[in-house]
């Protein structure tokens, strides 16, 4: 006998182990990481990441330094939107870095091009906070080196990126 498929429903929202991933107005929540895909063309999508680091660090996806995965074969457009804060929330750098990279079949990772927009730049006097792009050598990883030097010892500078990776297979 045939059977009628219904589209996916549930009252309420939608959660995986207790924990609310789409809601009852249908707003995705509560997501470690977003791929877009068009169901045409199945070589290229779009991921959005989340980074982290403290002070002088290669900025990380979670506390173990784990880094961005880009795939063999792959132009990537990446674009990061960074901003670094000092402890006492007077101290700000805020960019923007549009890069090209391209990913080869062994899985070494080449930056194409780079452009980098300061949106804000309220380094105390007397400190350099920098970012730049990170190839950790290892294949098929991408991340960024944020840093700080001089100023007051012990000081701490919270980083956060929000990164979007746009992939199409060049093979």
């Amino acid at each position: 006998m045939a059977e009628q498929l219904r589209t996916f429903d549930s009252f309420g929202g939608f959660s995986v182990e207790n924990t609310t991933l789409i809601t009852d107005t249908k707003s995705l929540t509560n997501v470690n990481t977003l791929e877009v895909k068009n169901s045409v063309f199945n070589d290229a999508n779009s991921i959005s990441y989340i980074l982290r680091g403290n002070t002088t660090a290669v900025l990380s996806l979670d506390n173990s330094g784990s880094q961005i995965t880009l795939s063999s074969n792959t132009i990537n457009f990446i674009t990061a939107h960074v901003i670094g804060v000092n402890d006492t929330g007077a101290g700000h750098l805020s960019q923007k870095i549009e890069s090209v990279v391209s990913v080869s079949n062994l899985g070494d990772v080449s930056e194409l091009s780079n452009l980098t927009t300061i949106i804000k730049d309220s380094v105390p006097n007397g400190e350099t906070w920098t970012v730049g792009l990170f190839d950790t050598g290892a294949a098929n990883r991408f991340s960024y080196n944020a840093s700080k030097s001089g100023g007051a010892p012990g000081q701490t500078v919270k980083w956060l990126a929000y990164v979007q990776v746009v992939r199409i297979d060049w093979t």
